[in-house]
């Protein structure tokens, strides 16, 4: 009898169905032996459902019907995989590579302490594989709203937050805290969810023999302009929801935004930081965040 924990693994496409059907070619060499493998399409506006169908018609796909974002999409693969008896579910970028153990490392580390609600990855560069991306996590500087991920071993009890990119996390912990909140968009999501976490008393942990390739930045392509909008509103978000003192600290975080790009005569991109303070206040409200 197999008494392995039953794990969902979910990657998210939107309008990158090369880099899913590879993240779904690295995950059919999973040694993991209880897996389920799902794709939500988060309204892909080309030929994704399409073509992920046809290289890997045995995978789950669910479609969203429009960009919920990262929260949103994943959280309706968070939701099919909990009704479907999942112990444990994986997030897992589709811009990744996990290596056939990645997934065993994650659930050997969860099951060392009840106590822990998430576990990371180390996630290694796709194209320079020997250099660290991110060594499972951050911490959070909830005065000025920011974050560095770590790329050196850290202990557990160090993590305020863990990457999102390659996360497990455990059924109870959703149980307890909710979903992820889908005010966000794009970034901030997974450190959000971690500090819920860590309120409710729970632990969060890195498995360092659990190793993923990244390609970092597939869904925006590193636009700057992009990245400064969605960077912006989240990161008023988070600093609403979890700042010891949030209007001091908004008012800290666009300060600075704003001065680094007009010292540098970077107009376009103290417009896009404009928009996402639009952006934000155009969000969900905060008592909705985790529905």
């Amino acid at each position: 009898m197999n008494s392995s924990p039953k794990v969902s693994c979910i990657v998210l496409n939107w309008n990158g169905w090369q880099d899913t059907i590879e993240c779904l070619d690295a995950l059919k060499k999973c040694t993991y032996p209880t897996l389920t493998i799902m794709v939500v399409d988060n309204g892909s506006t080309n030929d994704s459902v399409a073509r992920i169908q046809a290289a890997h018609p045995d995978v789950v796909l669910l479609e969203s019907g429009e960009n919920l974002g990262f929260a949103g999409g994943n959280n309706i693969g968070i939701r099919y995989a909990l009704a479907h008896g999942a112990d444990y579910v994986w997030l897992l970028n589709n811009d990744t590579k996990p290596a056939p153990d990645a997934l065993s490392a994650l659930v050997a580390k969860a099951l060392t302490d009840r106590g822990i609600g998430a576990v990371a990855s180390i996630c290694y560069y796709a194209d320079a594989p020997s250099t660290v991306q991110a060594w499972a996590g951050t911490r959070v500087n909830l005065w000025i709203g920011y974050s560095r991920l770590s790329t050196v071993p850290h202990a557990d009890g160090w993590f305020h937050s863990l990457n999102g990119t390659s996360m497990l996390i455990v059924r109870t912990a959703i149980d307890d805290v909710g979903l992820l909140d889908e005010g966000f968009f794009l970034y901030w999501e997974d450190t959000e969810f971690c500090l819920r976490l860590r309120k409710k008393g729970w632990r969060i942990a890195a498995a360092p023999d659990s190793r993923v390739l990244h390609k970092v930045n597939a869904s925006t392509g590193g636009n700057r302009l992009i990245l400064d909008r969605y960077h912006t509103a989240s990161g008023l978000r988070i600093l609403r929801l979890h700042s010891p003192a949030p209007h001091s600290a908004s008012f800290i975080f666009l300060t600075v935004r704003f001065a680094r790009r007009l010292l540098r005569l970077q107009l376009s991109r103290c417009r896009s930081v404009w928009r996402g303070v639009q952006d934000y206040r155009q969000m969900l409200p905060m008592s909705s965040r985790i529905r």
